[in-house]
């Protein structure tokens, strides 16, 4: 009897580690991404017991209130604007040079059913945190931290920071973050699926090969607190000239559109002849574009095609984009109606610019009426007072970007 009570226990424990396992494997997408975001999870998650971490304990307690005085400073008063300002917006929007920013694509749009965000980034992946090394957690979940530093406090990502954050650790790339910002906007992740475009712009799943020039990217559906089902997809894509034209991911773009479009601190890109074909893409494919000044040159756009509607302050390109002053800009500007928030490279209040351009019906075949902007615009003469400080990049450490 004593052998086979011994038998029956064993048996009970492999039992117990097979089903120990079984649910280390069913945490879920929505679930995973509110651990990552200081949320708890579900009650029946695997993720659970290492919520009792003190590591996780106070990464919870640091994202509640970096992202509550995210909300009141500045995605709140961003959805307020776009209600009064956005009166039909389309189903989808685009946003290139985004990095992993769903927040402030939702923000601004928080009513598109479609997302499309594009960038260089990859698109990494999530583990399964259960099974990460003991120790490992608090590690990773401060390099989740890191990464998102300079959005939180400044509106964007530092280019050359995510370069490093975004490789680092077990928990990299881009989809953890998108995670981070799903569940803190409020939405629950149904699906997680990595696709692939082809040449042509098609969607590929699973096992397909798409062939030579592959873009690969994600796409996560997932709700709001409506329940009504919505799609984020983020690729990883060169957009510059040989890269939107050696890829389909402009192509695959085209079939969602026309959509609406946001360009939020990039670079200074667009002002480039090396970007025209992503340039010329969006102004075709777009019903309207919110930019800052690092967006679309005004030159470039056509004006028998647009309405522009220029909100906040245009007080040129900081110090690491020279050369990219625009005098049309500023004569724009001088008739600006002020925004409550800051947005941008100006990221500080009554120092951003916010130039929303609505597209003409009808007017698509209308003749270019535009100005080369491929070179860098001379600058004004300096201003008699004095420029406002230029943005500092925050310090390293746990609390840098509550400044």
């Amino acid at each position: 009897m004593l052998a086979a009570f011994r038998i029956a226990a064993v048996a009970f424990a492999l039992l117990a580690a097979a089903v120990s396992i079984a649910r280390a494997a069913d945490a879920t997408f929505d679930d995973t991404a509110r651990f990552l975001a200081g949320m708890q999870p579900s009650a029946d998650s695997p993720l659970v017991p290492l919520t009792k971490d003190p590591s996780w304990q106070h990464h919870a307690k640091f994202f509640d209130g970096a992202f509550s005085q995210l909300e009141q400073r500045q995605l709140s008063k961003i959805r307020a604007w776009s209600e009064v300002n956005l009166a039909a917006p389309r189903p989808t929007m685009f946003y290139m040079f985004s990095g992993p920013d769903f927040l402030y694509a939702n923000a601004f749009y928080s009513k598109a059913s479609t997302y499309v965000l594009g960038a260089l980034e990859p698109v990494g992946a999530v583990p399964d945190l259960t099974r990460l090394p003991r120790g490992s957690v608090g590690a990773a979940l401060y390099n989740v931290e890191r990464s998102l530093g300079s959005i939180l406090s400044f509106s964007f990502f530092i280019t050359k920071q995510m370069k490093v954050d975004l490789h680092a650790n077990q928990v990299n790339g881009t989809l953890p973050i998108l995670y981070v910002f799903l569940a803190r906007s409020g939405k629950t992740i149904r699906n997680v699926e990595m696709v692939a475009l082809d040449a042509k712009g098609g969607m590929h799943t699973g096992n397909d090969n798409p062939g030579p020039n592959a873009t690969h990217g994600v796409r996560i559906t997932f709700a709001g607190p409506d329940g009504e089902a919505r799609t984020l997809y983020y690729f990883s894509t060169d957009l510059s000239n040989a890269g939107a034209r050696n890829t389909g991911f402009l192509k695959f773009c085209e079939t969602l559109g026309p959509g609406n479009s946001l360009l939020k601190s990039a670079s200074y890109l667009l002002h480039k002849g090396d970007f025209a074909v992503t340039r010329d893409w969006l102004l075709t494919n777009s019903a309207t574009i919110i930019q800052d000044d690092s967006g679309i040159p005004l030159a470039n756009y056509n004006a028998r095609q647009w309405r522009f509607f220029p909100f906040g302050r245009y007080l040129g390109p900081i110090g690491e984009f020279p050369g990219r002053y625009q005098e049309r800009y500023a004569e724009l500007f001088a008739r600006a109606q002020p925004i409550d928030f800051g947005v941008g490279y100006r990221w500080r209040m009554h120092e951003s610019n916010l130039l929303l351009s609505v597209k003409v019906p009808g007017t698509e075949t209308a003749p270019a009426e535009t100005i080369s902007s491929d070179e860098p615009q001379p600058k004004p003469p300096r201003p008699r007072r004095p420029r406002p400080p230029e943005p500092i990049p925050p310090p390293a450490g746990r609390f840098y970007w509550f400044r």
